[in-house]
């Protein structure tokens, strides 16, 4: 009897040592698969339908967006931010019209964020053209959640030119400011800002130009963003590609969906998100990959 009990115990300890070594095999699965993996989404800028032909037709940036539009739909990114200049004639409805044809090809899957250019609003926005946007296009300023991000999308008109709609743009401010404020309350989701006009193109200190922010409102503007831990921010305007930081915050400026300026290509940016990193690459339309994680190819014919 008591040379059974002995034999049950050293049985005992024996599964019970394999079941210790075999434990973490069946847990580390599921701890991959409980892991965040990386994913992308795509920035569009300017797609700005008219501009090659002074607003005469639309056929050139229509034909590029029905390729970018494609190619997104193949690529299948989380979600679609268009930096702005969506048309060239500030509430032309002919050109509304034809980009949102476009755009309605894509997968509805995929969710786009719309944010005003200075051709969607005015060089100089006033409430009926703000009207004229929102009754469009929706909202011209607000924030969008996904999968640890948080985006907010910006009126960069109201920052930059606000003296014909001052109460839009504290309304704006005070947004930016409250959202900020909330979003630093959620430690760990990183914080996104989308707009059109960039604060610089190359450097913070830079001096004023038509293609950037006053520099009398931009300090004012990146230090709300230091505060509130904002690392990324990306916009369009130029129509090519630049960009820099000011501390921790790395600004990317997109080229142009639509036409091209300063030798550049049309094209747009995909990003990738790996937790907090987010790593971006600017394709031409001749250089779009096939799949983006890993990216498949750098560009090799795009200006960066």
């Amino acid at each position: 009897m008591k040379s059974n009990l002995q034999g049950q115990d050293k049985l005992s300890r024996r599964l019970l040592l394999i079941i210790l070594l075999l434990l973490p095999t069946f847990i580390a699965p599921f701890g991959m698969a409980q892991a965040a993996q990386p994913w992308f989404f795509a920035v569009l800028a300017d797609p700005q339908l008219g501009m090659y032909a002074k607003d005469q037709n639309f056929t050139q940036e229509s034909a590029n967006l029905e390729f970018v539009v494609a190619s997104l739909n193949r690529l299948h990114p989380r979600f679609v931010v268009v930096c702005g200049d969506l048309t060239n004639r500030t509430g032309d409805a002919t050109e509304i019209a034809e980009y949102k044809r476009i755009l309605q090809k894509l997968d509805p899957a995929i969710p786009v964020h719309n944010v005003p250019g200075n051709h969607d609003v005015g060089n100089e926005p006033t409430p009926n053209t703000l009207n004229s946007y929102r009754q469009a296009f929706g909202r011209d300023y607000y924030s969008f959640s996904a999968d640890g991000i948080l985006g907010i999308v910006l009126n960069s008109s109201l920052i930059g030119s606000p003296t014909q709609v001052t109460d839009e743009a504290q309304k704006q401010e005070q947004w930016l400011e409250n959202t900020l404020t909330e979003a630093r309350a959620h430690r760990g989701r990183e914080v996104v800002v989308f707009q059109h006009i960039p604060y610089f193109l190359h450097d913070p200190a830079e001096k004023d130009d038509y293609f950037n922010l006053p520099a009398s409102i931009r300090r004012k503007y990146l230090d709300f963003l230091e505060r509130g831990n904002v690392h990324y921010v990306f916009a369009g305007h130029y129509h090519r590609n630049a960009g820099g930081k000011d501390g921790s915050l790395n600004e990317s400026v997109s080229g142009a969906v639509g036409l091209p300026i300063g030798g550049s290509l049309s094209g747009f940016r995909l990003v990738t998100v790996d937790g907090s990193k987010l790593e971006s690459r600017w394709y031409c339309l001749a250089d779009i990959p096939n799949q983006v994680q890993p990216p498949n190819l750098p560009p090799t014919h795009c200006p960066q």
